[in-house]
Parts: C-alpha cells; sequence; structure tokens
C-alpha cells in the first residue's frame, strides 16, 4: 500500500509521537510528466538507490526540486521499498505580448522579461511576471507618470502552455503645479527658481518638458541650490528636506525644498602644505582674502593644483581642501593639503582598436612620448587631437600602472573606428544658388594612411563645377601638410538674380599649411588659372570693358594666410572660436593683377549649460595694380552680401552696389563688413542635442564699390529666428530674418532655406 510521505511529515509537524518508518529505496518511479524527462527528477533529486529515505531526506528532496522552478506540485510517495516522486508541471510560455507603451521601447520591456526568463519557451513562473509588473510600475513613476496602470493576464492553452499579456496604460505625465522653497531670506526663492531646470506648470508652457517632475531632475536641481549658495559665501548652507505631494487624481505635483542658509563668509588666507612643491604653484591660488567664501573658487584652485602636479608627471596626485572656520569674525580660510605620491614616467604607448589605420598614423597625433614624465595635458591634447581626425567614433586612453612597478605607466589608447570613404549623390537648395544635384567620391583616410581623395561633381542654376582634391596632413614629419587640387567651373551669374555675365575657370593649385602651434597654422598655396570670359546680351556696361580687353586670361595665384581654431567641436561649438587673416594676389605679369585681403573670426561663449551666445565678424577688401588697375578689383572677383551666409532676410547677394541698367541687378564691390550675434539654445527648448539647434539672430552687412567709402550709415542689419538640422539627408537649415533698416531698393526674402549645404 502506498503511504503518502508529505503527509506523514504534516503528521510529526502536529503530533510528534509519530514517525516514517524508514526504508531502503529500491527503485524510484517518476509520474506527472509532460514535457520534462525523468533524467531531469533524477539529475536533481538528492535520493538514489540504495539511500535510505526517512522523513529528513523527503523534506530535503521536496525542497531540492521546487527549488528548481519546473514545478507547480511535488510529492513523495512509498510502493514498498519504491520511491514515488509524482509532480505538476509548470506550463512553459507560448508567447509574451506588450501593448499600450510609447514612451518605453518595447525593445526595452522585451529585454527586461527575459532577464526574468519571461519568454517563449521557457518555463512560466507567476512570481517572476510580478516582479516585472511591478518593475515597469517603478519605472513610469520615475518619468513622473504616477497614474499608468500595468496589467498582466496568463491565458492557459492546450499541452499545459500559456499565453502572457502585458497590458500597459501610461497615463500622462504629472506637472509641477507649486515649487516652495521654505527657508530663503538673504537670497529671494525667485532668484533660486530661475537656477531650476524643473519648471512650474503655466499656461504658456506648452512646449516645455521641463515641468514634468522626475526624481533625478529635483536631485539636480537640489544640488544646484545647494552650490548656488556654496558659490555665495553660505559656507554652513544645509538642505533640510525635499517632499514632493501628489494630488489625488495623480496629475498635479506639488515641490517644498526646506533650507538653512546659515550666515555669509569671506576667504581668510590660504595654505598650501606639501613635502614636494613644484614651481609656480601660488600663481594658481585664485582665492583672494576679504572676497565671498565660494566652493567654486577652492574647486578651481584644486583642479588647477592638480593639473599642474600631474603635467610635472605626478600622474596620482591627491589635493585636499580643508577649511578652517572662524564663525565670530565668518572668515574661512582654505587650506590645500597636497600629497603628490610618486613621480611616473610612461614606458609604451599600447594602440588598439585600429584594423584598418596605421599605427603611425595615430602616433603622430599623440604628445605623450614613451620615456618621458607623464603629463595630463599632453594624454588630453593626444585625445584631443585623434578626435578631430573624424577617423574614430570614440577614443579612450588609459593609464595603468606597470606590474611590480611604483614610477612607471602604460598609455594605453583604444580607438572604434568608423567609415571614412563614402559615394554620395546629392540633392539639395541653397537660397543663394538654388538646386542643388551632384555626385561626390570622398575617402578621408586612403588605404589607412591619414591621406584624403575627394572628387566633386556639381550643379545650379549658378555654376557646373567638378574638381579633385588630394591632401597629404604629414607631408613632413612635423605635421606640414601639402594638398593638390584641380578645379573646372562654369558659371552664368543671370540666373542667381546678378549682373549678367559668363565665367568658364580651369584652376589647378597646390598649398600647404604649416603648424605654428597646436591651434595655429600658416597657409601657403600656389594655383595658375586660366579664365574664358563671355558677355550676354545682358552683360551691364560696368562689365564690358574687362571682358573687351581681356576676355580670356591667364594669372598664377598666390594665397598666404594664417588661422587659430580652438573650437570644442566643429559643427556646433560650445566654446572657443576661430580667427583667420588670409590674402589672395595675382602674381606680377599675370594677365589680371589684383589682390584680396580677408580678416574674419568668431567668438563662442557657454552662457549656461543650454545656451551659447556667438559674436563674429567679417571684412574684406581687394583691388587691382598693374595695368587694369582702372577697372579696380575685378568684377568677377567682387565680394556680395546678402542671404543665408552673411545677412540673412535679404536676398542672397542682393546688398551693395547694382549695375546702371534699366534694371539695376547687383554687381557687388570690393569691400565687405558683416557682423553677426547670435544666441544658440536647444531645440524645442530641451536638453542639448548633437543633431539640431535653434537659434535667435541679429545679423549686419554691406558691400561697398571702390569708389566708395566704408560708410556705417549704409549697413543694413536684420533679426529673426534659425534652425539647423542635420537631417539623415544631409544639413538643413530655416531661417526667418527680419530687416531692421532695409530701403525702398533692397530685395527682401524673409523665409530662406538651404539643404544639403554646411551651415554658416
Amino acid at each position: 500500500m502506498k503511504k503518502s510521505v508529505l503527509v506523514m511529515l504534516a503528521l510529526l509537524v502536529c503530533f510528534p509521537a509519530y514517525a516514517v518508518t524508514p526504508f531502503v529505496i529500491s527503485d524510484i518511479e517518476v509520474e506527472g510528466l509532460e514535457r520534462l524527462d525523468a533524467g531531469t527528477i533524477f539529475n536533481y533529486l538528492p535520493l538514489k538507490v540504495g539511500d535510505e529515505m526517512n522523513d529528513e531526506e523527503g523534506k530535503l528532496a521536496i525542497k531540492a526540486l521546487f527549488e528548481t522552478g519546473f514545478f507547480r506540485d511535488v510529492q513523495l510517495g512509498q510502493d514498498g521499498t519504491v520511491l514515488v516522486v509524482t509532480v505538476v508541471e509548470r506550463p512553459s510560455i507560448a508567447s509574451v505580448t506588450i501593448t499600450g507603451n510609447k514612451e518605453i521601447e518595447t525593445e526595452s520591456l522585451e529585454q527586461g522579461l527575459r532577464q526574468a526568463e519571461l519568454l517563449e519557451g521557457r518555463i512560466f513562473n507567476r512570481a517572476s511576471l510580478d516582479v516585472v509588473e511591478r518593475e515597469i510600475q517603478q519605472a513610469y513613476l520615475s518619468m513622473g507618470r504616477y497614474s499608468t496602470r500595468v496589467e498582466t493576464s496568463v491565458e492557459e492553452l492546450e499541452r499545459n502552455r500559456v499565453a502572457v499579456e502585458v497590458k500597459i496604460d501610461e497615463g500622462r505625465v504629472a506637472k509641477i503645479k507649486k515649487i516652495n522653497i521654505v527657508g530663503a531670506e538673504q537670497i529671494s526663492a525667485k532668484e533660486l527658481k530661475d537656477e531650476l531646470n524643473l519648471l512650474e506648470r503655466k499656461g504658456w508652457r506648452i512646449f516645455t518638458k521641463r515641468n514634468q517632475y522626475s526624481r533625478q531632475k529635483l536631485e539636480a536641481d537640489v544640488e544646484r541650490i545647494r552650490s548656488y549658495y556654496l558659490d555665495r559665501g553660505f559656507h554652513d548652507f544645509k538642505i533640510l528636506s525635499t517632499n514632493v505631494d501628489i494630488s489625488p487624481n495623480k496629475q498635479n505635483i506639488f515641490i517644498s525644498i526646506a533650507l538653512e542658509e546659515g550666515e555669509r563668509y569671506v576667504f581668510g588666507e590660504t595654505m598650501i602644505e606639501v613635502a614636494d612643491e613644484v614651481e609656480g604653484l601660488d600663481s594658481l591660488v585664485t582665492i583672494e582674502p576679504g572676497k565671498p567664501f565660494s566652493r567654486k573658487v577652492v574647486n578651481q584652485t584644486r583642479s588647477a593644483i592638480s593639473d599642474k602636479y600631474a603635467d610635472e608627471g605626478y600622474a596620482f596626485v591627491e589635493v585636499r581642501p580643508d577649511f578652517e572656520v572662524d564663525r565670530e569674525n565668518r572668515v574661512v580660510s582654505a587650506v590645500f593639503t597636497i600629497d603628490p605620491k610618486q613621480r611616473v614616467y610612461v614606458r609604451k604607448i599600447e594602440i588598439s582598436g585600429n584594423t584598418y589605420t596605421r599605427d603611425e598614423i595615430i602616433r603622430r597625433e599623440i604628445r605623450q612620448f614613451e620615456g618621458s614624465w607623464y603629463s595630463a595635458a599632453a594624454v588630453q591634447r593626444s585625445r584631443e587631437r585623434l578626435n578631430r581626425l573624424g577617423y574614430f567614433d570614440s577614443v579612450t586612453i588609459e593609464t595603468p600602472n606597470v606590474p611590480g612597478t611604483t614610477d612607471q605607466v602604460d598609455l594605453r589608447v583604444v580607438v572604434v573606428e568608423r567609415e571614412t570613404g563614402s559615394i554620395q549623390l546629392s540633392v539639395g537648395y541653397s537660397d543663394a544658388d538654388g538646386p542643388l544635384i551632384g555626385a561626390n567620391y570622398e575617402q578621408r583616410n586612403f588605404l589607412g594612411t591619414g591621406r584624403e581623395l575627394r572628387v566633386d561633381v556639381n550643379t545650379s542654376d549658378a555654376a557646373e563645377v567638378a574638381s579633385i582634391e588630394y591632401i597629404n596632413p604629414y607631408y613632413t614629419a612635423d605635421g606640414v601638410s601639402r594638398g593638390f587640387n584641380f578645379t573646372r567651373r562654369k558659371i552664368d551669374s543671370a540666373r542667381v538674380d546678378t549682373a549678367s555675365y559668363l565665367a568658364d575657370t580651369t584652376n589647378v593649385g597646390m598649398r600647404f599649411k604649416i603648424p605654428i602651434a597646436e591651434s595655429n597654422s600658416f597657409n601657403v598655396g600656389i594655383a595658375y588659372e586660366r579664365l574664358e570670359l563671355e558677355a550676354t546680351d545682358e552683360t551691364p556696361p560696368e562689365f564690358l570693358p574687362v571682358i573687351l580687353l581681356q576676355p580670356d586670361s591667364d594669372q598664377f595665384v598666390l594665397t598666404l594666410g594664417v588661422s587659430k581654431d580652438t573650437r570644442n567641436d566643429f559643427f556646433f561649438p560650445t566654446g572657443g572660436g576661430v580667427a583667420s587673416l588670409g590674402s589672395e594676389v595675382t602674381v606680377p605679369g599675370s594677365d589680371f593683377e589684383y589682390y584680396k585681403v580677408n580678416l574674419q573670426g568668431a567668438y563662442y561663449v557657454p552662457v549656461s549649460s543650454l545656451l551659447t551666445f556667438k559674436a563674429g565678424a567679417g571684412v574684406g577688401y581687394g583691388d587691382g595694380y598693374g595695368d587694369l588697375s582702372e577697372f579696380g578689383l575685378p568684377f568677377f572677383k567682387n565680394y556680395f552680401a546678402g542671404g543665408s551666409k552673411s545677412v540673412r532676410g535679404y536676398r542672397a547677394r542682393s546688398l551693395g552696389p547694382r549695375d546702371s541698367g534699366e534694371t539695376p541687378d547687383p554687381i557687388g564691390g570690393s569691400k565687405r563688413l558683416l557682423v553677426n550675434v547670435e544666441l544658440w539654445l536647444p531645440a524645442y527648448g530641451e536638453g542639448v542635442s548633437k543633431d539640431k539647434r535653434l537659434g535667435v539672430f541679429v545679423d549686419g552687412g554691406q558691400v561697398w564699390s571702390n569708389e566708395q567709402d566704408f560708410e556705417f550709415d549704409d549697413m543694413r542689419y536684420s533679426a529673426g529666428i534659425v534652425f539647423n538640422w542635420f537631417s539623415p539627408l544631409g544639413p538643413f537649415s530655416l531661417s526667418y530674418g527680419e530687416p531692421l533698416n532695409d530701403e525702398e531698393f533692397d530685395d527682401i526674402e524673409n523665409f530662406q532655406i538651404s539643404f544639403g549645404t554646411v551651415f554658416r
């Protein structure tokens, strides 16, 4: 007769006088299996044939089988000396469906389900599904969606299978109704709120997410308040509490921040405690006695000292700022304790991740050398130079210790390569040149040598251009760049609303770029140019004498210039600047003898973590000399202004002198002045974007002829907004400019669009 061991074990708990009669197992039978085989049971069962079965062994056996997660029920029975294991398998998962999610991608949710073993073909575990349900709910709560509902359902199917469905009702994001700051007396609550990223819900704030609550954003804002006080003398400032309440309908959030300001302190004397001092430490201290205490100034000094030691080879220096507080006189004295540790040098440089780019191409950009003292500045410059190459998606430089030494590190450079070659067919539009159609082949890292090859064929309303360019950025070991170019260009100026003429130009040239410093360079080039000019029925009388005297011309053009570029990004810089002084002059004896000088620059200032201010200006001047000097600068080299790349709101190339025809067309001039100020802000008022930006601008500019002087009263100004976007098909720019002092004869074009051309 079979006896249920489970029943007997229960009796043991209730009535200790009963006990299971032990027996030696002669065989083991398994009942109730559907998908699993008996071998799975034998693998996890701690009992074997020949073992003694008793109440303790029964408990352990049942526990072991339950812990596998395969079974909903396990029972042990006895048939003589045969141990009978009866199981009820858990169902397997036939399908998992997720519906209703928009804010969280389905792929992210499926990843969480996979981690919980809730995927097709696996054993279903209700407890795991409950955990996932709570985690999804918590994820939406962290996004401020407090009304989110997550429901899971399990449908039983044939053959002991189940279909799992996760239904999500995301609800609405709770908005911040009120932010209350308690304890702000010496600094107003309004001033503090202006520092916060979170905003109170207002009727006009319909295009922002800054009034949506999240715990991470609140924690960041609390730190902003703390920094704001600590940078303004409040050494004893404290955050007492932060409370978040939600309305019954879960749509409105009320935030309360309680703080204790304390008293204002000023800086006292600054002391530096170090056993091994390097030169120039005192000049790094920016703390001034008597000035308001500022944790920011303290951190600036600490960083400057740390960088100084790191540049001297002390890679692992520790700089600890401590404070001696005189509360009676409200004075804080800073004490910097410096532990330089061991001075180290770089044993060797290891490069990995480059399967296409040759090692020497990477090594020539590295400014930290093997066998020299470690320098943090040199390592940083190396990283920046490698990033500026454009060959890599990422560059990581590590400095691991050399095992068994205390004074050596290795420089480990790890790169992730990107595609540097492309063949493109392009379509675009520019307000200056009309529709653009082109084909382009470009290889910026030819055969992994770092050399550049570019072939372009482009056509627009104004011009047909074909060009080939080849550049060796390290023609010499010192980093002198040499490039060759061939260009063929045909221009029909009448198609872009300027004075009419035809030009066919062939240009062959060579140029060098000579580095002066890390961000400075000297540029020199020489080119031969063959030019064929032709008049049309609409060519103005201002152009005809030059065309008739010199329809075909040959000239050698010399270019000279210096440039400086400290921008932190090529397209969307938020700091640094760029400036260049360049000249173009034909060699005496050329058919056209002229010169042009151009000075331009732009400076970028981060106003905040989200806003960048730009100020730029450009001035150009040209004139002729020699036999044709009476005509001044040749008309085909004239400057123009107006359009999306100079003064927005005015038609492209429309500003400045015009011809004397019945319908005067712009002819350009020999002098040009451009000014621009711009405030860049994130698109849609959100965080910093790598491919979009909004801007508000004020532009100014004008062009003058040889006979005219620079007159600021002639300048044209405009103001407006601009949207730039790196679309999947190329750069896109849309601007609206409103002229501020236009005259009756000016050509106005408020909306201007460029697609497929680089931003200004």
